[in-house]
């Protein structure tokens, strides 16, 4: 396990701003995405795309883009203040509830921009050139969840900070699950948690990928990004591929990464957002100790062909 790197305070960062794309349409969570962004889908007791402005928040990056898409107004609202909500709240002197309720406005400066075309994630990317203008800034996939226990990101702005140019982070999956995700190849740089990035190629087969060192989503991007994403064709899919820019950036000595190798949640997948839901309310001390041992009762129930209230399974 790599012993965490202390993270600077935040007024020491030259990274402030966040961008977290979040104009998917979510088809895999069908039919609870009809109507519902998947990025507000609850885990346990808040909306996936709340962990995720809050560990950019606590790295130090205090403005936020969202770069959102039709039907995603359910974002804009849970990041406002609800008046009414608060009023009724407090006139019942609810104060936990009531601090629950604001706190997501008051993590970050948050701003709101629509992709209009879903064109992929590096034209959501470049949709936020104005907003970023010429200074490096932070990229966070609302599909994977960072434990709040992790330093990652803060580990991402330390190797910023010292090797200038982009960074992303990468995590070792099984060679049979790289054609997954966006796939890197490395060499050392003397750090055993920090590698230069020599090239990058999107959702390779387990054969042609260069390593099983896998991308997955958190980048920290130096503003030249926005010229190569402007350079970048089409790729796979039809849409402009990040992972295609940051390979022009990395045949020029530019990316660095992070390997990581700490909890990280898939909430993009529908077994893994359960499991998600699971291991994290586990953690929960006013959830944990309960629902671990309802959840221990229920696995000896299932092993024994049964349910904790006694009823059998159907084979």
């Amino acid at each position: 396990m790599i012993v965490p790197h202390p993270t600077p305070a935040p007024a020491a960062r030259t990274v402030r701003k966040a961008v977290i794309p979040a104009a998917g349409l979510g088809t895999r969570f069908l039919p609870a995405t009809k109507a519902t962004p998947k990025e507000m889908l609850p885990v346990v007791d808040k909306p996936a795309i709340q962990y995720v402005v809050e560990e950019a928040a606590a790295a130090g990056l205090d403005d936020v883009l969202m770069v959102t898409g039709r039907h995603k107004r359910a974002i804009e609202d849970h990041f406002d203040q609800a008046f009414e909500l608060e009023q009724a709240l407090a006139a019942k002197g609810d104060a936990v509830r009531l601090d629950a309720v604001r706190d997501p406005a008051r993590l970050a400066d948050i701003h709101h921009i629509r992709q209009g075309e879903p064109l992929g994630l590096g034209h959501a990317v470049l949709c936020a050139r104005r907003h970023v203008g010429d200074r490096p800034f932070a990229v966070l996939l609302g599909d994977d969840l960072i434990d709040p226990r992790e330093t990652l990101l803060g580990r991402m702005l330390d190797v910023r900070d010292q090797y200038a140019g982009s960074v992303v982070a990468l995590m070792k999956v099984p060679r049979e699950q790289i054609h997954l995700y966006g796939c890197a190849a490395v060499e050392p740089t003397g750090e055993d948690d920090v590698v230069r990035v020599t090239g990058l190629v999107e959702k390779p087969s387990p054969q042609d990928a260069p390593s099983a060192y896998a991308v997955i989503g958190r980048y920290v991007l130096d503003p030249g990004v926005f010229d190569a994403l402007e350079r970048t064709p089409p790729g796979r899919g039809g849409e402009i591929q990040l992972t295609d820019a940051l390979q022009e950036l990395a045949a020029g000595g530019t990316v660095h990464a992070v390997v990581f190798d700490g909890l990280r949640y898939d909430t993009g997948d529908k077994a893994d957002y359960l499991r998600t839901v699971v291991r994290l309310a586990c953690d929960r001390p006013d959830l944990g100790p309960e629902f671990t041992a309802w959840l221990k009762e229920f696995v000896t129930s299932l092993e024994s062909g049964g349910t904790p209230d006694g009823r059998r399974l159907v084979a």
